[in-house]
């Protein structure tokens, strides 16, 4: 039995979610995002919330079943209260700056580095070193983070770099005499 997929997905209000074949489809304040379902699960939508069943006794169908309630979870959550991820730049010069559909990037490279930002996605950066990435879809914030953060990630001796916020990097001690 999967105690996630057990649970029931809750509905807030002000969002809409439609069950059309194998396609859900939740539109909310924040825009719409969709989800495309496995064959080795049943959703059903009722009171207010959204119930995932596994169609057969398979190993897949009870695989399926918890990730198809965490990923229906995700886009209810998406599209009414939105998914934010903030990084901090830390490094003597390192510093970010949004341009538009850009995100530029002085990391301490000869070079700066322009970053599109994909659609769906909204950056604002504070103070320079502060970077506050929001948006609808999980996975698409999550990957842009782990984006950006990948240009210059943590290094154990002074900590500087791209990380984010809660992030616990462990230092180690440099070469001594």
């Amino acid at each position: 039995m999967s105690r996630i997929g057990k649970e029931p997905v809750k509905i807030p209000g002000g969002v809409d979610v439609t069950i059309d074949g194998l396609l859900v489809t939740a539109k909310g304040k924040l825009g719409e995002e969709s989800f495309r379902l496995s064959e080795d699960v049943a959703v059903s939508q009722q009171d207010g919330a959204l119930t995932v069943l596994p169609a057969n006794d398979g190993k897949r169908a009870r695989n399926m079943w918890g990730t198809t309630r965490s990923q229906l979870q995700n886009i209810v959550t998406g599209v009414s209260e939105g998914f934010t991820y903030n990084l901090e730049i830390q490094g003597v010069g390192y510093r970010a700056a949004v341009q538009g559909k850009t995100l530029n990037l002085q990391l301490g490279y000869s070079h700066d580095i322009d970053y599109p930002i994909p659609d769906g996605i909204s950056v604002s950066v504070e103070r320079n070193v502060s970077i506050e990435v929001k948006g609808s879809n999980k996975a698409a914030v999550g990957q842009f983070c782990s984006e950006v953060r990948a240009f210059r990630p943590p290094e154990p001796y002074k900590g500087k770099g791209v990380r984010y916020r809660d992030e616990y990097v462990m230092r180690k001690e440099g070469k001594k005499k």
